[in-house]
């Protein structure tokens, strides 16, 4: 079995799991991905990874040795993005 692309791992991500914004980087071994999803809302941070796991289902145990993420909700997606930027009025 071919190690999966980031293409795929966001696919599958993406496949389980309603995402605002979803990106995967990775070299087929590690993979880190940022979720954005409404489905966190509420959950604690190991609550939100379990959902992504649950997401990726076999494929995660079989495939993907290595994922790091970072689960965010929308809520929180924006605040640090409008952190990053700034805003003029």
């Amino acid at each position: 079995m071919a190690d999966p692309t980031p293409a795929e791992v966001q696919r599958f991500i993406a496949q389980g799991l309603a995402c605002e914004h979803l990106e995967v980087e990775g070299d087929g071994r590690h993979f880190f991905a940022t979720i954005v999803s409404a489905e966190f809302e509420g959950a604690s941070r190991v609550k939100r990874h379990q959902r992504v796991y649950q997401a990726l289902g076999d494929r995660m145990r079989e495939q993907i040795h290595a994922l790091s993420m970072k689960t965010l909700t929308p809520a929180e997606w924006a605040s640090q993005a409008g952190s990053a930027t700034t805003h003029h009025h």
